[in-house]
């Protein structure tokens, strides 16, 4: 119901859609006198912001074409080095010559950027991955979204994220770096203790939690309220819809993206209400600069992509109701997930300090969690004066946050090239 709602929405503004694209066209055109007119200008505005509003957005590219090192333009192409039906591994891979001009001559560490599987695409971290190009070799999760899946390819839930996580690790060879952005904090957790345990030469040479909720019970905001006061039931049957034609994936369960889109604007409705006035103002003023900021910020906060119902539904029940990784409860395909054999895999938590979605302390629990790593292998950060957002992207992530992380990924590094035998280990022996 919740779809066919949606698109019978979508169709229905078809023709005001075309009106206002057509009155776009009219009030912008250099051939109208009267373009630059007050009442020029509004209408111009006004039909803009409708027919913005009002569009499908799609999947956005990444645009990040080169990167600039220590001085030097360094041409970046984003190739797919992995891939399943509902993920692919892109390796952001930096130009050697480029790299070499700007003096980089060394293997840089490689480091995985878990993005979220929670409504948005891996390009919301664009501001992300530019950063940790500047001292490192870049691959990011791009999520799929699961109404492009056809219903033959199966399932994809909770555990298939962990096994997702350590399979892309193995891809990526020996010791490398993990970077888990917000949800998937608890599942990547899992894959490294997963991996610690085995002895696995892919285990990571450090992980890095930034605004995740690792435990959920603390300091508890307004989305783990919701998950806390609701019935299973009632996300059973609120939140799921099946997927309509013409569709890929159509006849498949899913929890659609524009319904958590609605979630997250609902949270901040006064704040974009005020940008889309602002955004009016702009263009009514001839702001350029301005108004191409906001569009770039909505065209990604916008797009959203579904999540199966069995990853949603999983996700709910594991992280936010029962909360059975905190509790030492957490099962991954018939095994009990144990952070505490982790010993020797460096740990960073990152969180804000106005986090509204993942309160302080729930990320610095996987310290607690972590009990078999040395304190001198734990980092704290709290960032203040940032939001959720502001701990993975903005001047504050770039300017202080950043440099953290990348500082705590370099120790890490030279440490295992001063100790090569801790990159593989018998299976079943921990690392020492």
């Amino acid at each position: 119901m919740l779809y066919a709602l949606y698109e019978a929405g979508f169709y229905a503004s078809t023709p005001f859609r075309a009106a206002a694209r057509l009155t776009r066209d009219f009030w912008s055109s250099p051939l109208n006198p009267a373009r630059d007119s007050e009442l020029g200008r509004a209408l111009y505005a006004n039909a803009d912001l409708f027919a913005n509003l009002t569009r499908r957005y799609g999947k956005p590219a990444w645009r990040i074409d080169s990167v600039e090192i220590d001085g030097h333009a360094v041409r970046v192409r984003p190739t797919q080095v992995w891939s399943t039906p509902w993920c692919k591994l892109t390796h952001f891979a930096r130009d050697m010559a480029d790299m070499r001009r700007a003096g980089r001559r060394t293997r840089e560490p490689a480091v995985l950027i878990a993005a979220p599987l929670s409504g948005h695409y891996a390009t919301l971290l664009r501001g992300t991955v530019e950063a940790f190009l500047q001292d490192h070799e870049v691959y990011i999760t791009e999520w799929t979204n699961a109404r492009d899946v056809p219903v033959m390819e199966g399932r994809f839930d909770f555990h298939d994220y962990i096994d997702h996580i350590r399979e892309m690790l193995r891809v990526m060879g020996p010791r490398p770096h993990v970077v888990a952005v917000c949800q998937p904090g608890p599942p990547v957790l899992a894959a490294a203790a997963l991996m610690a345990e085995d002895g696995e030469e892919s285990r990571p040479g450090s992980m890095t939690f930034m605004g995740s909720p690792i435990d959920a019970r603390l300091s508890p905001t307004v989305t783990n309220k919701l998950a806390e006061e609701r019935p299973f039931t009632w996300f059973q049957s609120h939140m799921i819809d099946t997927v309509p034609p013409p569709y890929p994936g159509m006849g498949r369960r899913v929890y659609p993206g524009f319904v958590q889109l609605a979630s997250f604007m609902s949270m901040n409705l006064e704040k974009h209400q005020e940008a889309h006035q602002r955004y009016l103002r702009q263009l009514m003023d001839g702001d350029g600069d301005g108004a191409e900021q906001h569009l770039k910020f909505y065209d990604e906060y916008l797009s959203v992509l579904d999540l199966t119902e069995e990853f949603y539904l999983q996700t709910v029940d594991v992280v936010f109701q029962r909360y059975l990784l905190p509790k030492g409860e957490l099962e991954h395909r018939g095994r009990l997930v144990r952070p505490d054999l982790i010993t020797d895999i460096r740990l960073l938590t990152v969180e804000g300090e106005n986090d509204d979605i993942s309160g302080i302390g729930q990320t610095q629990a996987a310290h607690d969690l972590c009990s078999g790593l040395p304190a001198a292998l734990k980092q704290d950060y709290v960032q203040p004066h940032v939001g959720h957002y502001g701990v993975f992207n903005g001047a504050r992530f770039r300017d202080q946050i950043y440099p953290r992380v990348r500082e705590m990924i370099w120790a890490a590094e030279n440490e295992l090239s001063r100790n090569p035998a801790n990159a593989a280990l018998p299976k079943g022996t921990k690392a020492a």
